[in-house]
């Protein structure tokens, strides 16, 4: 691929096509990434290991589903998940869901780079009796993660490449250390705090809204792949690489009692290496933050090229990161949770059914009320059963996508069985 085109307004070529296993492997390296890691140890340590475990069990679920659907639509479309929305949302619909979704992709990406920044400093002082201070950091970090990210996919698919293997690896053995060191794992397994500071619901809910964009976004990458059994593939990225993240960074905080990984390794004897892949994995992670960001925000700035995107993108992400914003990390992933769902389920139920599968990119119309009015309805909703003024089906993130694709559906039935006949 010319690493300058990224296909924000077209479809992509197949001169340009990729191998599912690569996107696979791309997508799990966005698992091992702080603010993963960290929300595994978090879970592990509010509500115990076993019922860590059908946290983790149940949010994957319910992502994979949401992939296995929306990995196809790009993969058959060759368009990103902004280009897509315009079909569904119309072009100036479109517009409004791609500023949610670029605000949104930029908070991700300040938040891991604030992470990041706090790792960097803890190891800098313990291995080193260093102190950096934590906005310097943020700057060089964010500089350098802006840079890889002018280069493109294939750019990232590189560092994935060589990261999450390795990192993989590692992080295996430090549970082996471990178990070498300390409880055993029966007692691990059995494990359970006194005080508890979440429910199965609440670790459940965390879980999904900090993966929830994956499903809506899976098309940015999808479309890249050479065909439909080869996108499946890459879902296993959800599938496995999730769980696996999840439960690598969960054991080790139960034997320790901490939640910070660099404290974790800390007590290990194992600092130096961990930061140098996690450092590595990290940047992975959010510079397909910020590739997503700048997608999004190059179909609502036509006008703008990807570099100038991504560059604006990037000062408006360390501003935020500089400004503390993963003090609200799990209010924006609730936020996403309510919002998200009903998106895709509006676009999936738009692309099989009444688009039959088949977007012409002259066919956009300027606007699509009936995808906005479905999409306002169910958020609306959604909000009360999240504030537990009533309840639907106990989960928000799925009454969100429930209700949207049910809204939809009754406001499209007309058009529906006409794209049938």
């Amino acid at each position: 691929m010319a690493e300058n085109n990224q296909y924000t307004n077209t479809k992509v070529q197949s001169k340009d096509f990729t191998s599912g296993w690569l996107i696979a492997l791309l997508i799990a390296g966005t698992g091992l990434t702080l603010p993963i890691l960290y929300l595994g140890s978090e879970v592990a340590l509010g509500i115990g290991l076993k019922g860590a475990l059908w946290a983790f069990g149940i949010s994957t679920a319910v992502l994979t589903v949401m992939c296995l659907a929306t990995t196809r639509i790009g993969n058959r479309s060759r368009l990103s998940t902004y280009m897509i929305l315009h079909f569904s949302f119309g072009r100036q619909g479109a517009k409004i869901m791609n500023t949610i979704f670029g605000i949104t992709l930029l908070g991700w990406f300040s938040v891991a780079l604030e992470l990041l920044a706090i790792a960097v400093a803890d190891t800098a002082f313990a291995t080193f009796s260093v102190v950096l201070p934590q906005w310097m950091i943020i700057l060089v970090m964010g500089m350098l993660i802006t840079a890889t990210t002018f280069r493109g996919i294939r750019s990232l698919e590189r560092l994935a490449n060589m990261a999450v293997p390795v990192l993989t690896l590692f992080l295996i053995y430090v549970i082996y250390v471990s178990f070498d060191q300390g409880m055993s794992f029966q007692e691990v397994l059995d494990f359970v705090p006194e005080n508890p500071t979440m429910t199965l619901f609440e670790a459940t809910s965390i879980l999904v809204g900090s993966s929830i964009l994956f499903p809506v976004l899976m098309a940015d990458f999808s479309r890249f792949i050479y065909n439909d059994s080869q996108s499946m593939i890459a879902v296993l990225g959800i599938t496995i690489g999730f769980p696996v993240a999840l439960i690598l960074s969960a054991i080790p905080s139960i034997q320790t009692g901490q939640v910070d990984i660099i404290k974790v390794m800390q007590e290990f004897d194992l600092v130096l290496p961990a930061f140098v892949l996690l450092l590595v994995s990290t940047w992975v992670g959010n510079a397909c933050n910020l590739y997503s960001t700048a997608l999004t925000f190059s179909t609502v700035k036509t006008g703008w090229s990807f570099q100038k995107t991504t560059l604006l993108s990037s000062v408006f992400g360390i501003l935020f990161a500089l400004l503390g914003f993963s003090n609200y990390l799990f209010d924006f992933l609730s936020f996403l949770g309510v919002l998200a769902p009903s998106i895709s389920a509006i676009y999936i139920i738009h692309f099989y059914w009444v688009k039959r599968q088949l977007y012409v990119l002259n066919e956009i119309a300027e606007w699509e009320p009936k995808a906005l009015i479905s999409w306002v309805i169910s958020s609306g909703i959604t909000v009360f059963t999240y504030l537990d003024v009533f309840q639907l089906t106990h989960a928000y993130f799925v009454d969100s996508f429930l209700m949207g694709g049910l809204t939809y559906i009754l406001l499209k039935w007309k058009e529906i069985r006409e794209a049938k006949q």
